[in-house]
């Protein structure tokens, strides 16, 4: 069985890095989203489980100590992680995962599994990027400008990915990335056991 592609996509904030993967999830429904585990606490709205697991700092240290995570980072002074085992499970049985995770998480995954996509997603520009976070209006004005130059030092990791997709348009954007995962998937080395089968016994070419 072809093992699945684990698709990481990150971006710098307001990116729409969420609103985009909510879309590819909902045209490919067969991927399996990993949701982070976080030691901060639920937004207005937000379920345990669906969009983190959200679990004190104790726990998470005790998770850290038992090597549960595949990467773990503190942001803006809270802990986020990814849970290990879920996504083994997932792609060992064919199945596609989508992370979506910082820079800092993403450079570790990198190194820990290098045949995966990375995918990262770029604002038009800036001065939109700005306009967006803004029209929030959840951000004073010393906010903006931390997230602002967060966002260059992000933008400028970005070039360690394998693939840059701009979001100047959901839709756009999600086809894209469609495009590349098709791509990925097709490539020789992931398809090995498709070249073995034409020189099996029962496949190979029998001269009368």
């Amino acid at each position: 069985m072809q093992k699945g592609l684990l698709i990481l996509i990150s971006g710098a904030s307001g990116t729409g890095k969420g609103t985009v993967c909510k879309k590819f999830l909902s045209e490919m429904p067969e991927t399996y989203y990993s949701i982070s585990a976080t030691t901060r606490q639920p937004r207005e709205g937000e379920t345990d489980g669906v969009e983190y697991f959200f679990i004190t700092v104790e726990e998470f240290k005790k998770k850290i100590a038992e090597g549960k995570f595949l990467e773990y980072a503190e942001v803006y002074g809270n802990f986020y992680g990814t849970p290990l085992y879920k996504i083994e499970e997932h792609l060992n049985r064919g199945e596609n995962v989508l992370l979506e995770i910082d820079t800092q998480g993403a450079l570790n995954v990198m190194k820990k599994i290098p045949d995966g996509v990375y995918i990262f997603l770029l604002p038009p520009s800036l001065e939109e990027l700005y306009n967006r976070i803004k029209n929030r209006g959840t951000e004073s004005e010393e906010d903006l400008r931390r997230r602002l130059d967060s966002a260059r030092q992000e933008i400028e990791v970005g070039k360690k990915y394998q693939y840059a997709v701009i979001n100047d348009s959901v839709d756009l954007a999600v086809e894209k990335i469609k495009s590349i995962v098709a791509a990925e998937s097709l490539k020789v080395e992931r398809q090995l056991e498709l070249f073995q089968n034409f020189f099996s016994k029962r496949g190979a070419l029998r001269c009368q």
